[in-house]
């Protein structure tokens, strides 16, 4: 199978995984807190322990990806994802509704980026750089398919319909595509097969402390800060003094703009080392808050466009920064274990994040501005010709 094919069949199914699960709540909520009678915090709530589970069940789906290969582990989530979608749509209590999402949250472990990533680098070693970016380029879709859609189906046969309608894509779509995957390297055809292989026989060297202490800060505070302004962007702009129109209009603005970071990322900034790009991304959503700070309401725009493109290509350097800086032996346990404090930011983002906006309205702004500076600051102490980072750091760059 071709790196293209591999791409495409799992950009697909990662595009699927995203739709149906992630990005589910934002339509469904409203519509299954009225049914069940709680708050829509609630139901918010279950999906946040849903993402705590994700995260600590993490590392021991990137062991099973290093093991076994990623087609077997995310045929697995496919049929976790559909048993969980099943659950959520049968629920009639609050408990039931939590179980659905804890099942939920078991499938998320082993069938996001983190998995689609460490399945990327078990086949093609050293270079899955560009097909990590390709990964991002298709589920960055996720929402602008998946969000219309659940809103169709939600009109047509309600919520409960909807889940039943995403469990049967799993099944019917999803997991014949990631079937379809190469399981390894030695399935493979490409000029790269020799190091993959080599990548899967040696044992991984040992990963500094320092430096995986700083990516794990990183990941847990850019997830943070792109977890928080997709639940408050709009009421945080308007607190700015822009229009709800304008608001809404630089809302619509971050998905674009995270495909254009990508496509830099893909183009421009391939041939580079990953931090550069990862630091030039870094630096995005603090200058974008800082222009809408000093310029007001004119400015939304633009920070809508610096903070999707510079979230774009950070979620492209969660995968490719291990990658380069550890080398692809073990990446699959490492690349869970990095993420576990990401997934708890992630998780605690809206509630922490509205709380610092009940007490400081727009100036809550300058937290995630400062927050961004810390990750430049972060990544600026990483350094790719430092021994103990990589021992051939420019082999990563192509």
């Amino acid at each position: 199978m071709t790196p293209t094919a591999t791409v495409l069949k799992l950009g697909s199914a990662q595009t699927l995984a995203w739709a149906s699960t992630y990005y589910l709540p934002a339509i469904l909520a409203a519509p299954v807190a009225r049914d069940l009678g709680v708050g829509t915090a609630t139901v918010f709530a279950a999906f946040s322990v849903g993402l705590v589970i994700s995260g600590v069940l993490g590392p021991r789906a990137g062991r099973a990806i290093d093991t076994l290969g990623g087609k077997p582990v995310l045929a697995v989530s496919n049929l976790i994802f559909a048993a969980g979608l099943v659950l959520l749509g049968l629920a009639q209590s609050l408990p039931a509704l939590f179980a659905a999402w804890v099942v939920i949250g078991v499938g998320m472990s082993g069938g996001l980026y983190e998995a689609a990533f460490a399945t990327l680098v078990r086949i093609y070693g050293k270079d899955s750089r560009g097909m990590i970016t390709g990964i991002t380029l298709l589920a960055g879709f996720a929402s602008t398919v998946g969000w219309p859609l659940s809103t169709a189906l939600e009109a047509w046969v309600g919520w409960r319909g909807t889940c039943f309608v995403w469990a049967s894509l799993h099944l019917l779509v999803a997991l014949p595509l990631n079937l379809w995957l190469p399981n390894h390297a030695a399935e493979n055809s490409a000029p790269t097969r020799p190091d993959a292989s080599k990548a899967a026989d040696h044992p991984q060297r040992p990963v500094p402390t320092r430096t995986a202490v700083l990516l794990a800060f990183v990941f847990a505070v850019t997830w943070f800060i792109s977890t928080a302004m997709a639940a408050h962007l709009p009421t945080l702009l308007t607190a700015s003094g822009v229009g709800l129109s304008m608001a809404v209009t630089a809302g619509a603005l971050i998905g674009p703009a995270q495909v254009a970071g990508r496509l830099l990322e893909f183009g421009v900034l391939r041939r580079a080392h990953p931090l550069l790009s990862a630091r030039l991304a870094a630096v995005m959503h603090p200058v974008g808050a800082a222009a809408l700070a000093l310029f007001g309401a004119p400015a939304a725009l633009l920070f809508a466009i610096l903070h999707g493109a510079g979230n774009g290509v950070l979620t492209i350097a969660k995968g490719t920064l291990p990658l380069a800086l550890f080398g692809p032996q073990g990446y699959g346990e490492r690349q869970g274990l990095l993420m576990v404090p990401a997934r708890l930011a992630q998780a605690l983002a809206p509630w922490l994040f509205g709380l610092c906006m009940e007490q400081m309205g727009a100036g809550a702004l300058w937290v995630s501005a400062a927050l961004g500076v810390l990750v430049f600051v972060a990544l600026a102490l990483l350094h790719p010709s430092d021994p103990h980072v990589s021992d051939h750091p420019q082999e990563h760059a192509a």
